[in-house]
């Protein structure tokens, strides 16, 4: 029986979505939660796995054609049923018989056509092929993203791919990602180079058949050279892209010269196997002693980038991912084990040679490589730049700032670190005891948790407390939320803030969990900074920034000394918040809320003390 293929619903507030490839053809074979296709939404890019064992029979929505939640996408027929692929075929002779007259104009047209054609292709017979190949198009990588940047070709023309392998980057200003191949083939040209922008749906490459000639020797009148044409993609190409792997953009806390040496011994790897004679054979046959690889099925090329700067070797590293696939934290791991075995044996010698003092100075001079150069503009720092600029001319922001005495905290810390690490398996920091005292203000002072709209005249009061926090990432500032965060103890939240803050470095967060923050917490003082005025992301009416913990001299009042000078761990919170909404007596007694219960210092029950 025929089972029906429906477009699921990929998030809360998530209507429909854009069919951005077909991973299988009508008449195809699928087995049970085999992709099928891939959706794109503007929250999420996802595949579709095939709700039945059967044959693809008919797909309702084409490519980059859009569909509702729960509308029909394809249909799956039973084993013993046969392909909708085949009506088709059975139709033709009746429509063939019910215009003869058509059928013999089009006869009598055909061998006119192909005679023109063959006088044309004689003398390049080769090239007739690569004019017929499958164009690849710039998908929907969003409800609003209307066009994407080439970041890097992954492969060159020329090369044979396979379906689904990665064939280029992408960046847009919401996600940076891979173009995999819709067909296998060769690779035959290359419309939109390196850093140039196309539009969606626009064509950024043909795959032809296998073993079809590439763009290039298409303008050769000559059919010889087919044959040396196949050597002009040579393997040097290959290794150029990987040569630049170490981007200087792109810093994974490791010094230059450190990342130099380890990027040495991949690179000579790479130039040991270009000497293969074609191009065909040389992708497969690369990553074959890779054992990591193969189980993995392929490493995308970020990974293999990290992987060549670590100096990581992919076979030898064990995958987290799905199927054993390796990911970027993977390789991170790796390289930090790795590093630590290195710096063990060289601790030794170094009192004695006076190494660390070399190393201190080698760190302050180096310059940035940058002064003096002229860059493009990242998307994401783009977008960044625009919200920024919206909130801050929408709202009248003000910011208020208060001092705050954390030294019971400190000594709490102190006391439970150890066992709190054992139990929750992160780190105890400042940070989940701010959270988790702003959240119980802003229960008590709702109207910072609030959202205005001037224009219809409204205010909102959502019915819980959608914590962003702000994570520092080599793409720029992001916000992860957590959401219910009133329902959580402090542990809860110390184990979502390290959760999310780690996702969202190695670019592993959802859509949905970068969206729907009601209060943001910013922590300045994680670079030393005491404290700033932080901007408040629209449509939130409010933001806390907390600025570093330090130790000073301050003026307390002790019960038998009266008032003394003692040495105290203080930290300044800053409030920013939207005046046209939020008064300055609102403001105060939510601050001062935060205040008397972080002073306070009753944390032992959470901490089980």
């Amino acid at each position: 029986m025929p089972v029906s293929v429906t477009m699921p619903r990929l998030g809360e507030s998530v209507t429909e979505g854009t069919v951005t490839r077909w991973l299988k053809q009508e008449g195809d074979t699928v087995e049970v939660d085999e992709p099928l296709l891939e959706v794109s939404t503007d929250k999420v890019d996802t595949e579709i796995p095939s709700p039945a064992a059967g044959v693809l029979s008919r797909i309702v929505v084409g490519e980059d054609e859009t569909a509702e939640v729960g509308s029909e996408l394809a249909v799956i027929a039973g084993e013993g049923e046969e392909a909708g692929g085949a009506a088709p075929q059975e139709q033709a002779p009746a429509e063939q018989e019910q215009a003869p007259a058509e059928q013999a104009e089009q006869a009598a047209a055909e061998p006119q056509a192909e005679a023109e054609q063959s006088a044309v292709e004689e003398p390049t017979p080769a090239a007739a092929p690569s004019g017929e190949g499958t164009p690849v198009t710039m998908p929907a990588l969003g409800e609003s993203v209307t066009e994407g940047t080439v970041t890097r070709w992954l492969k060159q023309v020329g090369e044979t791919v396979e379906v689904d392998e990665p064939l280029l980057e992408v960046s847009t200003d919401k996600v940076d990602t891979e173009i995999p191949s819709p067909v296998a083939g060769t690779l035959l040209e290359i419309k939109v180079p390196e850093d140039e922008t196309a539009e969606v749906g626009g064509v950024l490459a043909i795959v032809g058949a296998a073993g079809a000639a590439p763009a290039q020797p298409q303008a050769q009148p000559k059919p010889e050279p087919k044959a040396e044409a196949k050597p002009e993609p040579k393997p040097e190409p290959k290794p150029e892209p990987k040569v630049e792997e170490p981007t200087p953009g792109l810093s994974y806390n490791e010094p230059a010269a450190e990342a130099e040496q380890a990027a040495q011994p991949a690179r000579a790897e790479q130039a040991a196997t270009p000497p293969a004679p074609a191009t065909t054979t040389q992708r497969p046959t690369a990553p074959a002693p890779a054992g990591g690889e193969e189980a993995a099925g392929y490493v995308t090329p970020l990974v293999r980038k990290l992987a060549a700067e670590h100096g990581v070797d992919l076979s030898s590293v064990n995958g987290s991912g799905v199927g054993g696939r390796i990911r970027k934290q993977d390789v991170l791991d790796a390289a930090e084990k790795a590093k630590a075995a290195k710096a063990a044996p060289a601790a030794q010698p170094a009192p004695a040679a006076g190494a660390p003092a070399p190393a201190k100075p080698a760190a302050k001079p180096q310059p940035s490589g940058k002064r003096g150069t002229i860059e493009k503009l990242p998307r994401i720092r783009k977008a960044i730049a625009t919200r920024m600029h919206e909130s801050l001319h929408e709202m009248a922001q003000l910011t208020t700032v208060i001092e705050v005495d954390v030294t019971r905290i400190a000594k709490l810390r102190a006391q439970a670190k150890d066992s709190f690490q054992q139990r929750h398996g992160v780190k105890l920091s400042f940070l989940p005891f701010f959270a988790l005292a702003a959240i119980e203000a802003l229960q008590t002072y709702p109207i910072l948790n609030a959202q205005l709209d001037l224009a219809g005249g409204t205010i909102t009061y959502p019915e819980a407390e959608h914590l962003g926090i702000a994570v520092d990432t080599e793409r720029g500032l992001l916000v992860p939320v957590i959401h219910n965060a009133g329902d959580l103890n402090l542990g809860g939240i110390a184990k979502r803030v390290a959760d999310l803050a780690e996702r969202t470095r190695t670019n592993k967060i959802s859509p949905d969990e970068i969206a729907g923050a009601t209060f943001t917490l910013t922590n300045t003082g994680s670079r030393g900074a005491l404290f700033d005025t932080p901007i408040v992301p629209s449509p939130q009416s409010a933001m806390l920034g907390t600025g570093a913990v330090v130790k000073r001299p301050v003026v307390v009042n002790d019960p038998e000394l009266g008032e003394v000078v003692a040495v105290r761990s203080m930290v300044y919170l800053a409030l920013s918040y939207d005046h046209r909404l939020i008064d300055g007596a609102d403001a105060a007694r939510f601050l001062v809320a935060v205040k008397e219960r972080l002073e306070a210092g009753n944390f032992e029950a959470e901490l089980g003390l």
